[in-house]
């Protein structure tokens, strides 16, 4: 299924024709890819290569509009942009259906590692589900379960007093791959920011335990496995 994404920028619309199902799937990983790899991958969910003003009409804006919009003319640096910053148009039986699918990855996971601290047991599915919906929690179709986990539990101790096991790590970021690796630590209630002599980033950072193996493996692919972490163990 094709659909538009579009963004103002500059005072001017723009829009670009895509694969639905791919730019989706492409939008949480945008930030990870590097230019060579971005072209390959907006090259599968592009339709058509193409920067519009309107693309019902065919209109295109001006190579001085974009540079002045975007700061680039590349279609593909311009469909970054668009598909982070912009709108995806979604059917809305499409994105309830997108919804639904990660409510349910978000149950499943609190009924494997979450704890009602009153009770000192795990509950069931069903009761997760009804607890989401009493304190009218949204779910964000878009974010991994790891990017609003945190979030969903501390709206979700209003009605029901989850827990999950925690652990804290140090973490040593060399200097070469701060950028990257900032914004992707920001997620685990980063703490104790230290900028080091070389400019290496030291900071610790609190994680379910659940999510130990998938946090090594994203932090080793944002900095080619040179950071540097100490586990400083389990927290409640």
């Amino acid at each position: 299924m094709e659909t538009i994404a579009r963004i103002k920028k500059a005072g001017k619309h723009f829009e670009i024709l895509v694969d639905l199902d791919k730019a989706i799937e492409l939008k949480q990983k945008l930030n990870k890819l590097d230019d060579e790899q971005l072209k390959l991958e907006l090259s599968n969910v592009l339709a058509i290569a193409t920067i519009f003003t309107d693309h019902k009409k065919g209109l295109k804006p001006s190579t001085q509009d974009l540079v002045e919009a975007f700061g680039t003319d590349d279609v593909y640096k311009i469909a970054k942009q668009i598909l982070l910053y912009g709108e995806l148009q979604l059917p809305t039986e499409y994105r309830a259906k997108l919804r639904e699918e990660k409510l349910k990855q978000i149950i499943s996971f609190l009924a494997r590692n979450a704890i009602d601290t009153v009770t000192r047991t795990v509950p069931s599915p069903e009761r997760i589900e009804k607890a989401i919906k009493e304190a009218g929690i949204k779910i964000d179709e878009f974010k991994s379960v790891d990017e609003q986990i945190n979030r969903v539990i501390s709206e979700l101790q209003k009605v029901l007093p989850l827990k999950l096991e925690v652990m804290q790590l140090e973490v040593i970021v060399p200097a070469a791959y701060t950028g990257k690796a900032y914004s992707f630590l920001a997620r685990y209630n980063k703490q104790q920011e230290e900028w080091l002599d070389d400019g290496s980033l030291r900071c610790i950072v609190t994680i379910p335990t659940a999510l130990q193996a998938e946090f090594y493996n994203k932090l080793n692919k944002l900095t080619n496995g040179t950071a540097l972490t100490k586990d400083l163990g389990v927290r409640e």
